[in-house]
C-alpha cells in the first residue's frame, strides 16, 4: 500500500480489528456482482470507495429516466447507456485505481460459471428468480460465497451463504424452487428509494466482511427491513438435508 492509499483508507485503518491488513485483503480481492441498478448501485459505489481491488458488474439493461429516483450510480446524462458501463464510469470517478470490468450482456451459465470461478465472492444485486437460482448454483459447485439481497416497497432482506462451511444453507434452502418464491419487481410493485439503498449498503457491508474476515456474515440467518415502520427482524435459517444443491454438493 502507497502513502496515497494509506490516505485514501486510513479510515478504515483506524479501526482496531481491521488495520492495514483488512485494507490489503480488500485491495486484493475479486469481487462478482451481477445487477447494476437499485440494490448494484449502492452495492458497487461503496466497494469502489472502500478500496475493493478487482470488480466485474454484469447486467444488460440501459438507463430509463425512471430509474434515476433509487438508482444513484446513474445519473440524468446516462440516460440510454448501458447500466454496468454507467456504474463502472462512477465507480472509477470514486475509485480510480479500482479495476472495473463492465460486462454489458446477459451471460448464459457456461460464460457466468467462467466468471464465477476467478473471484473470492458473488453479489446478487438481480430481480429475477432465474438468474438468482443460478447465482446460487454456481456458489455451490464452486465454493464461492454469495451475498443477496432484495427489496420492494417498504421491504427489504440481506443474507450470506457461505458454501465453504458444510453448515452454510443456501439459496435453495429459503425458497427450494421457483414455485416456492413469489417473482415481484419494482416496475410493477414500486419500491421507496432509500430502501435500495439500505439493503444494498448491507450487502456491501457484509461482502467487506467476508473479504477482510472480520465480524460475523450473516450465514445462517437471513436480516428483514421492514422501511414503513423502522424495524428489523433477523430469523435463523438452516440447511435443508433434501436440499438438491448444498446438500448433494456438500456431501460430495
Amino acid at each position: 500500500m502507497n502513502d496515497d492509499q494509506l490516505l485514501q483508507f486510513s479510515r478504515h485503518i483506524l479501526l482496531p480489528d481491521f488495520d492495514v491488513d483488512g485494507q490489503e485483503k480488500l485491495l486484493q480481492a475479486k469481487v462478482l456482482l451481477v445487477g447494476a441498478g437499485g440494490l448494484g448501485s449502492p452495492i458497487a459505489l461503496y466497494l469502489a470507495a472502500a478500496g475493493i481491488g478487482h470488480i466485474t458488474i454484469i447486467d444488460d439493461d440501459l438507463v430509463d429516466i425512471s430509474n434515476l429516483q433509487r438508482q444513484i450510480a446513474h445519473q440524468v446524462v446516462d440516460v440510454g447507456m448501458n447500466k454496468a458501463v454507467s456504474a463502472a464510469q462512477a465507480m472509477q470517478n470514486i475509485n480510480p485505481a479500482c479495476a472495473v470490468i463492465a460486462v454489458s450482456m446477459r451471460l448464459d451459465e457456461q460464460a457466468l460459471a467462467g466468471q464465477v470461478a476467478n473471484v473470492d465472492i458473488i453479489i446478487d444485486a438481480t430481480d429475477n428468480a432465474e438468474t438468482r437460482f443460478l447465482l446460487n448454483d454456481l456458489s455451490c459447485t464452486f465454493k464461492t460465497p454469495l451475498v443477496s439481497g432484495a427489496a420492494i416497497r417498504w421491504e427489504g432482506q440481506v443474507t450470506v451463504f457461505d458454501p465453504r462451511g458444510p453448515q452454510s444453507p443456501c439459496y435453495r434452502c429459503l425458497y427450494p424452487s421457483e414455485q416456492t418464491m413469489v417473482e415481484e419487481n419494482c416496475s410493477e410493485s414500486g419500491v421507496i428509494s432509500p430502501l435500495v439503498g439500505v439493503i444494498g449498503s448491507m450487502q456491501a457491508l457484509e461482502a467487506i466482511k467476508l473479504l477482510s474476515g472480520v465480524g460475523e456474515p450473516l450465514v445462517g440467518k437471513v436480516l428483514f427491513y421492514d422501511g414503513k415502520f423502522g424495524q428489523w427482524q433477523q430469523i435463523a435459517l438452516s440447511k435443508l438435508a433434501s436440499c438438491p444443491v448444498c446438500a448433494s454438493s456438500s456431501a460430495s
